[in-house]
């Protein structure tokens, strides 16, 4: 019996495949920059790409999992950064930073007018880093799930906010602030072995 061969996706990625998702994430981008989420179409992915449709097919299921691909890509650096910086929650300055610097993309993906599915998978990602912090950090296994949500849903209120409303602060502040209100919560939590 003849098995399907992997997704392009599935497998590790060859240059080509590298190539294509870079062409494909930017075209998303700068269309959902120009119009917005919800007036973006794989269609008009593809042509900004000048990718074909068949080709986009071969490496995503349709522009949710093209933009999830990239939240994935975001985790995977941030997590390399919180395990050089565990106990500390390093990586949320490199975050904030990440977000300042790509801004008008996180109000359109991530921002109070986004759709609640981005901003979930978002938070997913933002949640996972804490969880992992939290272990390092000997909080409970039953504790870690109901305060990486907490955690998290302050966070990207906090960044949020700070995006629309930009204040006096840079990354290094906002992610100090974080740090010390993270620090009251955690202050509360019983400690096991992580």
């Amino acid at each position: 019996m003849a098995t399907k061969p992997p997704r392009a996706r599935d497998a590790a990625p060859d240059r080509r495949v590298r190539r294509t998702h870079r062409q494909l994430r930017t075209a998303l981008i700068n269309l959902i920059l120009e119009r917005g989420w919800d007036a973006v179409s794989v269609s008009d992915v593809c042509a900004r790409a000048d990718v074909g449709r068949s080709t986009f097919y071969a490496h995503f299921a349709d522009k949710e999992e093209l933009l999830f691909s990239g939240f994935d890509e975001l985790h995977a650096a941030l997590a390399t950064t919180r395990e050089e910086h565990a106990g500390s929650f390093g990586f949320v300055e490199p975050m904030v930073q990440h977000a300042r610097d790509n801004v008008k993309l996180f109000r359109a993906i991530v921002g109070h007018r986004s759709g609640p599915g981005m901003q979930r998978r978002f938070r997913d990602v933002f949640t996972r880093l804490v969880e992992a912090e939290l272990e390092a950090l000997g909080v409970a296994q039953q504790e870690r799930p109901l305060i990486a949500q907490y955690v998290s849903g302050g966070f990207l209120e906090l960044l949020m906010t700070w995006l629309d409303r930009p204040a006096r602060l840079d990354s290094h502040a906002l992610a100090a602030v974080f740090r010390r209100l993270t620090e009251g919560v955690l202050s509360s939590v019983e400690r096991g072995s992580p």
